[in-house]
C-alpha cells in the first residue's frame, strides 16, 4: 500500500469544506434592512414612483431607502438631501463625490456605505481596484493632487472637524477648487458622516448585488 506524503496530507486538511449556501449571507443582507422593526407606511405617489423608477434602472430600490419607508416624509428629505449633493451640477464629478463618500465611510467603518458606494465608484471609474483602495486606504492610490486635498480635507472634516481653519480651505483653493466646491466637499463630507451613524446605529445592510457590480 502506498504511503501519502506528509505534503499530500497538509494540503487535504488545508482544503477549506464547503459551506451550504444558506449559511453564506452572515450579514444576513438582503433578508434584514435594519434591526428594527419599523413597519412600511403609506408613501406618497411621488415616492412609489421613485420607487419604481429605482427598480426600473437599478433592478432594484436601495435598501437605505426602503429603510426609511416608514416615514413618507423622512424618505422624501433624504432623498431630495441625496439626489442634489450626489447627482445634481457641481464642480464635483459624481465620481469624486462617491470616493469623498467611500473615504467618509472608511473613517466610520460604515458597512452599508462601504458596499453601496465602493460599488459607486468601481462603476464610475471602470477600475475595480480604485473602489477598493478608497474602501482600505486612499492614501495608496494613485491620484491627482486634487482629489488627495479633496480626500484629506473630508477625512479631517471627518476626524477632526473642529481643526478646520482657513489653511484647509486656502488647501483647497490652491489645487484649484473654487469656494463653492469646497462647500459641496463639506456637504458631501457631512451628509455621508451623518447617514454613516444612522446605518451603524440601525445596523443597516446593503443589498447583496453591490458586492458583485463593477467587479
Amino acid at each position: 500500500m502506498k504511503r501519502k506524503k506528509p505534503s499530500d496530507i497538509k494540503a487535504k486538511q488545508a482544503r477549506p469544506a464547503a459551506v451550504p449556501p444558506a449559511e453564506r449571507q452572515t450579514a444576513k443582507d438582503d433578508s434584514e434592512t435594519t434591526a428594527l422593526s419599523l413597519q412600511r407606511g403609506k408613501l406618497s405617489p411621488a415616492m412609489e414612483a421613485y420607487f419604481g423608477k429605482c427598480q426600473e434602472k437599478l433592478g432594484f430600490v436601495p435598501n437605505v431607502l426602503t429603510a426609511y419607508a416608514f416615514d413618507n416624509a423622512k424618505l422624501e428629505a433624504f432623498a431630495a438631501f441625496y439626489n442634489d449633493l450626489m447627482l445634481a451640477p457641481s464642480g464635483l464629478s459624481k465620481l469624486e463625490r462617491e470616493m469623498i463618500a467611500v473615504v467618509v465611510s472608511s473613517q466610520n467603518r460604515c458597512y452599508y456605505c462601504l458596499t453601496a458606494h465602493g460599488a459607486a465608484v468601481r462603476t464610475y471609474s471602470g477600475d475595480a481596484v480604485l473602489g477598493e483602495l478608497m474602501a482600505m486606504n486612499y492614501r495608496a492610490a494613485k491620484l491627482t493632487k486634487k482629489q488627495r486635498a479633496m480626500l484629506d480635507f473630508a477625512v479631517k472634516m471627518t476626524n477632526e472637524s473642529w481643526t478646520i481653519d482657513d489653511e484647509d480651505r486656502d488647501a483647497l483653493r490652491r489645487v484649484g477648487f473654487s469656494d463653492r466646491d469646497i462647500f459641496d466637499i463639506a456637504a458631501v463630507a457631512g451628509f455621508f458622516n451623518m447617514s454613516n451613524r444612522i446605518a451603524s446605529a440601525t445596523d443597516m445592510r446593503p443589498n447583496a448585488v453591490y458586492h458583485k457590480q463593477a467587479r
